[in-house]
């Protein structure tokens, strides 16, 4: 019979054999674009086969995707019973590799009430998740899907450790999803002043700085100039930073006219000190940074900031990093 797998064209010609072909890489994919076009009888009859081994194909390398699938495309009352089985194992399966994939899938398309039992057998393992490779991603897809008012338990843990997640590889996504997806006022701002409060050293972290970038692009704009003050003063020596200086070019992308400003006379130097700009056009980073601050300033900046960096030309094709400005520099010249 397996060798015939391919020779499969129906899924009632595989009656009785639904779970070992889940569990098979060629007869999981089969099953799996049946379903989507599958009469009810078809389903049933993949449903009373593959329920008695649900939980077992959950935590299997192919037989997950099956589950996954019926989740999709299964009769609504079959969908509420697939959830059910999975209660009771929330947490378990979260922290599995492909169990985590079925949970993510449920709490996407099952009801309501069944989303809110499901996320409540995480209550008092959420840091767990968190910092697990598979838990992560179910605790994102919580804050996606279920209701803030559902999920509270899960918010409130993050209070008071922000910080220490955003520094997180698998924390800062979770803060992302939190940024994006909470909209009550207490949670926003308690959310936020702990970033906030701490913005110097999250851009210079290599998970912080996303968090980080991320208020920088959808935050709002007085929370923007926060971020701006509170780098202002250092931003040659943040521009100089592997990942600061991704924080320091998307100030310069969102920054208001103003805040721009601001950023660039650092960055220019008193007129009689040329010294930051010709440091930073030699650096790793920060010539990254002043190619930035050529491409978002206004026509008067660009003039000025040009007519300093015209004078280094030369000089600068000796470096490795000040050639990528030369020919920006060159490029822009010549266009104008």
């Amino acid at each position: 019979f397996k060798s015939n797998k391919t020779k499969c064209f129906e899924l009632s010609e595989i009656s009785g054999h639904v779970v070992e072909f889940s569990a098979d890489q060629y007869g999981s994919r089969f099953i799996q674009q049946k379903l989507e076009t599958a009469t009810p009888e078809e389903k049933n009859m993949v449903y009373e086969e593959i329920m008695p081994q649900a939980l077992a194909l959950m935590t299997d390398v192919f037989g997950n995707y099956v589950i996954q699938k019926f989740f999709e495309h299964g009769l609504p009352a079959q969908r509420r019973e697939l959830a059910c089985k999975l209660l009771g194992h929330v947490l378990s399966l979260s922290l599995q590799m492909y169990g985590c994939r079925v949970i993510q899938k449920a709490i996407e398309v099952v009801d309501l009430d069944q989303k809110i039992n499901m996320v409540h057998e995480l209550d008092g393992s959420v840091m767990r998740c968190v910092r697990d490779q598979n838990g992560n991603h179910v605790i994102q897809k919580c804050i996606e899907c279920v209701p803030e008012e559902n999920i509270q338990f899960i918010v409130s843990t993050f209070f008071d450790q922000v910080v220490t997640l955003s520094t997180h590889p698998y924390g800062c996504r979770v803060i992302q999803r939190i940024l994006e997806h909470c909209k009550d006022p207490k949670t926003q701002s308690k959310v936020m002043d702990e970033i906030l409060g701490s913005v110097s050293l999250l851009a210079q972290d290599q998970y912080g700085n996303y968090v980080v970038q991320h208020v920088l692009e959808h935050g709002k704009p007085h929370e923007r100039s926060i971020i701006i003050k509170e780098l202002a003063g250092k931003i040659v020596q943040m521009s100089q930073q592997k990942f600061a200086s991704n924080v320091v070019e998307k100030c310069l992308t969102f920054g208001g006219p103003a805040e721009r400003q601001l950023l660039v006379n650092e960055m220019l130097g008193s007129t009689d000190e040329n010294e930051p700009l010709q440091a930073m056009m030699k650096d790793q980073f920060a010539n990254y940074v002043v190619q930035k601050v050529l491409e978002t300033c206004d026509d008067q900046q660009r003039e000025l900031i040009l007519s300093r960096i015209k004078v280094h030309l030369n000089a600068l094709k000796k470096y490795t990093y000040g050639k990528h400005i030369v020919a920006r520099v060159e490029k822009l010249v010549a266009a104008g």
